[in-house]
């Protein structure tokens, strides 16, 4: 455990019962507690304070916690604050964060997640804080791995900013391609969790026999083929965060218990008894609209609410203005350097190009579309002409552009080709045309072609490695 404050900690909670909760639990722990019930008397306690924690419900009887922050702040600058909040007051979570709290944390939360953020703030206390660092990423139009300063993505990494350092659960949505998993690993970065693991599951390219054994682990001997302990990708990022991509792919068995592990902190492996407590940030994402995933009955909605506490929409390439031109001269000339090619700069006509595509694949789409341009060709400037075939002349956006768009399949060209081909040979050049006609998006190929993505994902595997 950490030292303790050189003060007690200050917590603030109207709620005389739960007051009396919070400081059983921290008391337990050894932090010495100092207990205010109203806004005068937090005042009043917390003056001359000095890197002081104190944990401050928003909702008091005698005034506003966000302006008792802002007063604590200005008082004691290097001190830190932990709002606490109830479900369905986020977005006044969200604004204390920019006020300069440090966490927040949103009722009901358990015995766990109280600690962590306790134990975090702990460790910041009189460390330099990081945003001065992230507002210059974002002036220079680059933050963690994305490339643009569009006003729409300068909102996404004022936000990134702002709940970093939170533990709150994220739900990320956005189009296929448009960076979910580049922003899930820019909230680990500015997390007080960074040197901690980031891990990474893909829900939608595990058979869902195996999905339960992938995020919560099993022992050896619990099913066929079970020859070894394994611990999970839950218990993997204890300390750190855990990503689950196309979560709205998860089976609602599974989705059952993702729930009691967020309202738990406890991981059962497959084949165990006893629970194990894990210490991991949830950040999950989606390219399905997942208000339409639960009306649909194929989302838990308790789960949704349990998960959807800071939600970020990253927008489609097609509403970042120039931002698609920044990035296409960001990847050209790093595909150049790493190809030995000569390529430096984009032709006006290239850049128009670029301008009027869709981009239903977005920034995927984008960068793979200029390491084409540059394998295959070598000048100074990159033209029109050097686009993949039939990418040149599709610049013209749909009329109604939707987060579903998708170029049409045409195969009519390809006919004369598959004359001969073997039946593997044709379902292979049917499946990836798909996919490529869906942006790149396996999940929503998988939907028109009537397969699980898990079936696509292991059969363009066995291509690769074929």
């Amino acid at each position: 455990m950490s030292e303790p404050p050189r003060a007690p900690i200050l917590l603030v909670e109207d709620t005389r019962s739960l007051a009396l909760v919070y400081e059983g639990v921290l008391k337990r722990e050894g932090y010495a507690v100092d207990c205010a019930y109203l806004a005068e008397e937090a005042r009043a306690r917390h003056q001359g304070a000095e890197g002081r924690l104190v944990l401050l419900d928003l909702m008091l009887p005698d005034g506003d916690g966000l302006d008792l922050l802002t007063e604590m702040r200005a008082a004691d600058p290097a001190g830190k604050i932990i709002v606490i909040t109830a479900n369905g007051s986020i977005n006044r979570a969200v604004e204390a964060m920019k006020r300069g709290a440090f966490d927040f944390l949103v009722k009901p939360f358990d015995e766990r997640r109280l600690l962590s953020a306790v134990s975090n703030a702990m460790k910041e206390i009189g460390a330099p804080e990081p945003a001065a660092r992230a507002r210059g990423d974002v002036e220079g139009g680059a933050f963690h791995g994305f490339i643009g300063r569009s006003p729409a993505m300068r909102e996404v990494y004022r936000l990134i900013g702002d709940i970093g350092r939170s533990t709150a659960t994220v739900f990320i949505t956005g189009e296929s391609g448009a960076g979910k998993e580049v922003a899930a690993q820019a909230i680990h970065a500015e997390s007080g969790r960074a040197k901690g693991p980031f891990i990474a599951l893909n829900c939608g390219a595990i058979p869902r026999d195996l999905l339960e054994s992938e995020v919560f682990g099993h022992l050896r001997g619990s099913f066929t083929g079970a020859i070894a302990d394994k611990p999970g990708a839950a218990a993997a990022a204890d300390g750190g965060t855990l990503f689950l991509d196309e979560i709205c792919e998860m089976d609602l068995a599974l989705q059952t218990k993702l729930l009691r592990f967020l309202q738990t902190s406890t991981v059962t492996p497959v084949g165990a008894t006893t629970p194990r407590k894990v210490d991991a940030r949830i950040i999950c994402a989606t390219n399905r609209d997942p208000v339409a995933e639960v009306r649909a009955g194929r989302f838990r909605e308790d789960l949704f609410y349990r998960l959807h506490v800071v939600p970020i929409h990253l927008p489609p390439l097609r509403d970042r203005g120039e931002d698609v031109i920044e990035a296409a001269e960001a990847f050209l000339r790093r595909y150049a350097r790493e190809e030995g090619k000569r390529f430096s700069r984009l032709s006006p006509g290239m850049k128009d190009a670029l301008r009027a595509m869709p981009w239903p694949g977005n920034v995927r789409q984008l960068q793979n579309v200029i390491w084409n341009v540059v394998l295959l060709h070598d000048a100074e400037e990159a033209t029109p002409e050097m686009l993949p075939p039939g990418l040149a002349g599709s610049v013209s956006p749909p009329a109604a552009p939707g987060p579903s768009a998708a170029a049409p399949l045409d195969f009519s060209a390809r006919i004369e080709s598959l004359v001969g081909a073997t039946m593997a040979e044709v379902e292979r050049e049917f499946i990836e045309a798909t996919v490529a006609a869906h942006g790149g998006s396996v999940p929503k190929a998988a939907r028109v072609l009537d397969l699980s993505p898990s079936t696509i994902y292991r059969k363009r595997e066995s291509w690769t490695k074929g």
